[in-house]
């Protein structure tokens, strides 16, 4: 239930390596007494090889790698019942994870603060945010740069309360005891900014509004 790219997988390098060998340590010790080093290992190197076909990133690769495994056994300890804050998780979903699903995630993280959880995924990950979404998003002062497209997994699916969709079809997950919502929004892909911008303002519209839904107030006022 992950997306895949078409591109020649890329060899992994000694840097690589030593460096996939510190984000074990690292989410060793940040899940300790929830996971073990087998299941962080396995955890971190199936999201390396989801980002490993992308030769144009190849240089950051365990970082991505590492920040996918940690949302991933994030979403895993709460299915499992090791952490649960009572906070409401959001799941925003779109084709190529690279415009609708992260401006809406953008706008979610921002508006709700801390006291919601929101992550995105998508059914066909592109290689990089839409650097027109990314525009958009900074005329509202929401940096949304340091993102990246990444597909969704089936423990990130069941961990959330509410599963937004955005184009993806058929291919959007479906599990029980999930509330689904499905955004009719166009696709930013190819398009400019000036093309970009009614597309945030109704991603930004749908957002709030959800944030009314499941309870949550937003930190900031209704923009001008």
């Amino acid at each position: 239930m992950t997306g895949t790219r078409a591109h020649p997988r890329q060899e992994i390098t000694l840097d690589q390596q030593v460096a996939l060998r510190t984000a074990a340590i690292r989410l060793t010790e940040e899940f300790d007494g929830s996971y073990g080093t087998e299941t962080i290992e396995r955890f971190l190197h199936t999201s390396y090889d989801q980002f490993a076909t992308a030769a144009s990133i190849a240089n950051h690769l365990p970082l991505l790698a590492e920040r996918f495994a940690r949302q991933r056994l994030r979403a895993l300890a709460r299915v499992e019942g090791h952490h649960r804050d009572g906070r409401p998780v959001v799941l925003f979903l779109c084709t190529h994870n690279a415009g609708r699903s992260q401006m809406a995630l953008g706008f979610f993280a921002h508006l709700a603060g801390d006291r919601a959880v929101a992550w995105s995924g998508g059914s066909e990950p592109a290689i990089e945010i839409n650097p027109a979404a990314i525009a958009a998003m900074a005329e509202r002062g929401i940096d949304i740069s340091a993102e990246f497209p990444k597909p969704w997994t089936d423990e990130v699916v069941r961990a959330a309360d509410v599963v937004v969709t955005m184009g993806c079809g058929d291919a959007c997950p479906v599990f029980p005891g999930t509330r689904y919502e499905n955004w009719t929004v166009d696709d930013p892909a190819g398009l400019d900014l000036a093309g970009v911008r009614p597309i945030r303002d109704e991603i930004e519209r749908r957002v709030r509004l959800l944030l009314t839904q499941i309870g949550i107030s937003s930190t900031t006022g209704q923009r001008a």
